[in-house]
């Protein structure tokens, strides 16, 4: 049954666009050159902004989440960003988790259907995503749009996401380095970081002209302030801007995610073919890197996406209202989920809503590592990282476990490999609550202090 439905995918493969392997070895340079070329695609389409557009005020369903999923930016070509391309992932993820589709990973043609079937079902979901966002009178409503602005806002989306999901493959491909999605998410990340520590940009949220880069803040209000206790305060804890303890607290997580990163058991290997030959081989901790926190985040982004259009579609839908209803957050037109699922799976904003809510902070604990540590368990399914997989590559390099019969490898692997996916998911899960917790503790802390014009000299 599920070769069956994975084979039904044979007829479109000649249809969808492919990148082919490299003929040679590529090397180290031409693979620098090639993924510094797709980093700069990339961000000429990221600040590229969308023909055709009457309206970019409309409340952002993303808008909380476009930090974690970094490679998108509103009202431009990357307003999808990698999103189709995660969520194809995680659908072919569980579809073959849970052998609704059977894949052998050792057969060439599964590989080939498996691969083409996740393709196809990221570019259905480009262009409906791009269909629903128009629909849904995100860039204006249609009868201003007009139909012909609508058609060609949609093909921009489609267009810019295929594009992204063909970079994607070429430096899977061998053409580059990694892969776009961690290039794209690491690429925003660093930039984030970096403007919102040395921004010399200056804001005026209401309390006077400052400087948005926490660290160019800083300097400037111990310069400026006679009261250096309370310029320390302000530039570590102010409010609504990038502040100090932000940007610390962003190192501290880089800092402990190295640290764990050492986390690992050492198996002892020899070669069965050169005798006396002995190595290890590593389990990490983290043993699935960072993509539990990517699934788990692509699944609130899309359960977001759907409340967010019914709800403003249908508000008086009981099922609609129990997916999510949502409030329009203080006086932006950004929305909030204020109940339903939604509400429950998303982190406290505030310290206040944390004490007066506790339910909904233990459910979204709950959420987020039991979904990080079964979607981290699924993924070495569907990667070829489970232990019957990482023995198969070890027979195939004559290699086996120091002690151990060969025939006992794969029993010897399931020991650490399932337990290393699922501990090191929840951990990765771990410290992103962490850093959802520490924003709304950081805030509290904040409004403890007076405002600038109580303070200024």
């Amino acid at each position: 049954m599920g070769f069956k439905l994975l084979s039904l995918v044979r007829p479109f493969m000649p249809l969808l666009p492919d990148v082919e392997q490299p003929g040679k070895k590529i090397m180290f340079k031409e693979k620098v050159l090639w993924t510094v070329t797709t980093l700069l695609i990339y961000l000429v389409c990221w600040q590229i902004p969308l023909y055709g557009v009457k309206n970019t005020k409309s409340s952002d369903p993303f808008y909380a989440l476009r930090v974690v999923l970094a490679a998108s930016n509103r009202g431009t070509l990357m307003e999808l960003g990698i999103l189709p391309i995660i969520t194809a992932g995680l659908i072919m993820q569980l579809l073959a988790g849970t052998r609704i589709i059977e894949v052998d990973g050792s057969s060439r043609e599964d590989r080939a259907l498996f691969s083409g079937a996740q393709k196809l079902v990221g570019i259905l979901i480009s262009l409906g995503e791009a269909c629903i966002y128009v629909w849904s009178g995100m860039y204006g409503d249609l009868r201003v749009l007009g139909w012909g602005n609508a058609l060609l806002i949609i093909t921009q989306l489609f267009v810019a996401g295929m594009l992204v999901l063909l970079l994607d493959e070429m430096l899977q491909k061998g053409f580059g380095l990694g892969s776009g999605i961690s290039l794209f998410i690491e690429t925003n990340l660093c930039e984030t970081v970096i403007w919102s520590a040395l921004s010399p940009m200056t804001v005026n949220v209401g309390r006077g002209v400052e400087f948005e880069g926490a660290f160019i803040s800083l300097f400037y209000l111990l310069l400026t302030r006679s009261d250096k206790i309370r310029a320390l305060r302000e530039a570590f804890f102010r409010p609504e801007l990038p502040n100090v303890s932000n940007v610390l607290s962003t190192f501290v997580v880089f800092a402990v995610v190295i640290y764990f990163q050492g986390f690992r058991v050492d198996l002892p290997v020899k070669s069965s073919k050169m005798r006396g030959q002995q190595g290890t081989y590593p389990i990490k901790l983290f043993y699935t890197s960072n993509m539990p926190i990517i699934l788990q985040t692509a699944l609130v982004s899309n359960l977001y996406f759907l409340s967010h259009m019914l709800y403003r579609q249908y508000p008086s839908n009981i099922l609609v209202n129990l997916l999510g209803r949502w409030r329009t957050f203080r006086d932006s037109s950004h929305m909030v989920p204020a109940g339903g699922l939604a509400y429950y799976i998303s982190p406290p904003p505030t310290v206040l809503a944390l004490v007066k809510d506790p339910v909904r902070a233990m459910t979204y604990v709950a959420f987020v590592l039991a979904a990080c540590g079964l979607l981290s368990k699924y993924w070495i399914e569907v990667s070829g990282s489970i232990a019957s997989d990482v023995a198969r590559q070890l027979r195939d390099q004559q290699i086996t476990l120091k002690g151990h019969r060969e025939t006992s490898l794969v029993k010897e692997l399931n020991r650490y490999i399932p337990t290393a996916a699922a501990f090191g998911g929840m951990c990765v899960g771990m410290l992103t609550i962490l850093a959802d917790f520490w924003a709304p503790l950081a805030r509290a802390r904040a409004s403890c202090w007076p405002s600038r014009s109580s303070t200024s000299t």
